[in-house]
C-alpha cells in the first residue's frame, strides 16, 4: 500500500464525520482535469504507513473516519489489509474510486469493510475515452459493473461528476442520468483549474446555470439526493 499524502483533519471529505484522508499513488486513468497530478504521475513522495497508524492510534475518539482516495485506491496491493487495520482501531472507512476494479470493490463491500463509497462517473459511457484519456473497453465494462455493485450492496454511497464545459452539455446529461438512475445520491462538482492539475488553461468549468440543468436532469431519473459542490 503506497500512501503519498495524509490530511490529518478534515470536516469536508466525509459528510457528518471528522476524518483523516490518505492519498494513494497511481491511477489507470489520465483525466486532464485531475487535481492530484503528482499522484497520477508517481512524482509524489511516499510516506511511511506506520506514520498513518501512529496518528490514528493517538487520535482515537477525536477522529471518526478514514477516507481513502488517490490516485485510484483499488490499484494498491495491501488495500484490504490496510482497511482491516483501520477498522480494528474502530474507525469508519470511506473510499473514493473510479470503478475500474469491481471484483475488489465487491469483496470489500460483501465483507462490510466500507461504510461509504464515492464513485466518479466521468461522463456518459459513449465518451469515457475522451475524458479519461484511456482507450480500454475492458476498463469501461468494469466501470459499468461497479455502478451496479454500488447500487445493489453499498451501505451508503454517492456518484459524482466533475462538470467541465468541454465534456458536458445537454446532449449527455440524460445519458449520465441513466447511468445513476435510482441511486441514493449524486453530486455535480465544479471544476477548478490549477497548477496541481494534469493540464492547465485548457479546460473550463461548466457555468452554474448549466450545472443546475445537469442536476435537474439527474434528479428526474429518481436519484434520492442531489446537490452541487464548489459553486
Amino acid at each position: 500500500m503506497i500512501i503519498c499524502g495524509m490530511e490529518k483533519f478534515s470536516m469536508v471529505d466525509y459528510d457528518g464525520y471528522i476524518s483523516c484522508t490518505v492519498f494513494t499513488r497511481g491511477c489507470n486513468f489520465l483525466c486532464p482535469f485531475c487535481h492530484n497530478s503528482s499522484l497520477v504521475t508517481g512524482e509524489a513522495a511516499e510516506i511511511d504507513i506506520e506514520e498513518v497508524f501512529d496518528y490514528l492510534t493517538k487520535r482515537k475518539g477525536l477522529v471518526d473516519a478514514v477516507c481513502i482516495t488517490g490516485g485510484e485506491p483499488t490499484m494498491q496491493r495491501g488495500l484490504k489489509e490496510f482497511i482491516l487495520r483501520v477498522r480494528d482501531l474502530g474507525y469508519r472507512v470511506k473510499m473514493d474510486t473510479n470503478g475500474t476494479n469491481p471484483a475488489l470493490l465487491k469483496e470489500l463491500l460483501e465483507e462490510k469493510l466500507l461504510d461509504y463509497v464515492a464513485m466518479d462517473v466521468k461522463t456518459d459511457f459513449e465518451h469515457y475515452e475522451d475524458v479519461t484519456g484511456v482507450s480500454n473497453p475492458a476498463l469501461l465494462e468494469r466501470v459499468k459493473e461497479s455502478v451496479a455493485i454500488i447500487k445493489a450492496i453499498a451501505p451508503d454511497y454517492e456518484f459524482r461528476t466533475t462538470a467541465i464545459a468541454e465534456y458536458h452539455s445537454a446532449e449527455n446529461y440524460g445519458l449520465i442520468a441513466e447511468i445513476v438512475r435510482g441511486a441514493k445520491r449524486f453530486f455535480v462538482q465544479k471544476f477548478k483549474d490549477g497548477e496541481n492539475n494534469l493540464t492547465q488553461g485548457i479546460l473550463h468549468e461548466l457555468p452554474k446555470e448549466e450545472a443546475e440543468e445537469f442536476l435537474a436532469t439527474v434528479k428526474a431519473a429518481g436519484v434520492t439526493e442531489t446537490g452541487i459542490r464548489g459553486y
